[in-house]
């Protein structure tokens, strides 16, 4: 077997980012499933794009993996009923923004899937699909991007006219604290993950791939290692442990060397890339080779006070409560619950939320860690320009919100922020700068759009 050299040249992007302490707890445990919950709630946006529409009506039976809500538009996705029940309702729940959404609402009686899924674990490695065909079985899959993004798979894999593709990256960096979902999934359907790269690399017609994971994970870096020398094309580089290295922008500087145009337009097949979580390509096996829609996903369930820090396949739908109650319930101790990771994650503010195909992880902050400390004024120290990964100026951002100056804020490219949370971090004045950053962000990249769409009606 190939192992990780302490030695071992990394790559990194060259500008700003931090370190935080990474809280791996749950790294060592594997992957557990977890009893059904009596409900689902699945909502009808899990992805980016518009909203998925039912096929679906209260009374209606469904089997597992059975379509539930259909794509409306090109850039949507299918949505699968998680468990074999019966329909009760399509009515509106609050989703992990804090605001309500449609959602299926399906009583659980039972496990049984569609007769054309296969559920063996044996390992299926051939694929004699034409590109097509695996395309249709990708969209009909509903497979979105799982490293947060949730962009639907399907398009992300059409290259648009006059764009070339030069590099298919493989993002298994995992650099948010707390979180090891794709760290476990990595050690656990290794040879799953490798087939499933190959099966998009045939779609995208490349024959190469690199796998990047930051060192801090040298298994994962030393079993991908081995496999993929088995499937030619498929490199693995190991990355300096850097926040934000999983971010595109980054992950594409530290890999290619190249710059990825600003938003809202730029993206990474600008410059020759496509990039894909490993989460992803380990749906796409499943939905190619298997037949298996996107019905469940790998959740980190961890924090400091949790007696048994978990990485566990929950169905889509599940309540965050249900999850809790399986791990004996919340820490006496418990001050705040975030959905992902404490970077760029968002508090919760209800336990009778869904997991949705975005949903990485649930982590638990101790009451003594989750209050803000008090928040002064701002001493110009620059911290938060020398730590930006893209060389902003959050300060100013900040400021620019708070006094409603979206036009002004706009000319200086807040929307060019991709929320990391480095500056925050850092501000030694404890200033909220991510949270009125977003906040700037949404209604500038509104603005534009509302302008765009205008000029083209």
């Amino acid at each position: 077997m190939n192992t990780l050299s302490t030695t071992t040249k990394t790559k990194t992007f060259p500008k700003g980012g931090v370190h935080p302490k990474e809280f791996k707890f749950s790294a060592k445990n594997s992957i557990e499933s977890i009893p059904l919950p009596k409900n689902v709630f699945v909502p009808l946006t899990q992805h980016l794009g518009a909203r998925a529409k039912p096929v679906v009506n209260p009374g209606d039976k469904v089997k597992v993996g059975q379509l539930i809500a259909e794509a409306d538009g090109f850039v949507s996705a299918n949505i699968h009923s998680p468990v074999s029940g019966t329909v009760k309702n399509i009515d509106e729940v609050i989703d992990q923004t804090g605001y309500k959404q449609r959602a299926v609402i399906i009583e659980t009686e039972g496990d049984e899937w569609l007769a054309d899924i296969e559920l063996s674990k044996n390992i299926k490695r051939d694929c004699n699909l034409s590109t097509q065909e695996i395309s249709d079985k990708i969209f009909k899959a509903g497979i979105v991007g799982l490293g947060g993004a949730t962009f639907p798979t399907h398009v992300k894999l059409k290259i648009p006219p006059g764009k070339k593709l030069e590099h298919l990256i493989i993002n298994g960096v995992e650099c948010e604290p707390f979180l090891t979902s794709d760290h476990r999934l990595m050690l656990e359907k290794g040879e799953e993950i490798i087939i499933g790269i190959k099966i998009l690399m045939k779609v995208l017609n490349t024959d190469k791939a690199i796998i990047g994971i930051e060192v801090n994970k040298p298994d994962a870096i030393n079993n991908l290692s081995d496999i993929a020398s088995k499937y030619p094309g498929i490199e693995i580089h190991p990355l300096k442990v850097h926040y934000p290295q999983g971010g595109e922008r980054q992950l594409v500087r530290a890999i290619t060397g190249k710059e990825v145009p600003p938003p809202p337009s730029g993206l990474p097949i600008d410059v020759g890339c496509i990039i894909i979580n490993v989460g992803t390509a380990f749906a796409v096996y499943e939905a190619v080779q298997k037949n298996k829609p996107l019905v469940e996903r790998v959740v980190t369930v961890t924090g400091k006070s949790l007696k048994k820090p978990s990485n566990f396949l929950v169905r889509l739908g599940t309540t965050i409560s249900h999850i809790i109650s399986v791990c004996g319930g919340l820490p006496s101790d418990t001050g705040k619950i975030i959905s992902g990771g404490p970077m760029m994650g968002k508090a919760l503010a209800s336990l009778d939320i869904p997991v949705t195909k975005g949903t990485s992880g649930i982590v638990i902050i101790p009451e003594n860690e989750a209050k803000r400390e008090e928040v002064s004024n701002c001493i110009r120290c620059g911290r938060c320009v020398e730590y930006c990964p893209l060389g902003l100026e959050p300060y100013l951002y900040m400021t620019l919100v708070e006094r409603n100056m979206i036009d002004k804020a706009e000319e200086v490219k807040i929307h060019y922020c991709c929320e990391c949370g480095c500056c925050s971090y850092t501000c030694p004045a404890n200033r909220p700068l991510t949270d009125y950053i977003r906040l700037g962000k949404n209604i500038v990249l509104y603005n534009i759009k509302k302008r765009q769409t205008k000029k083209d009606g």
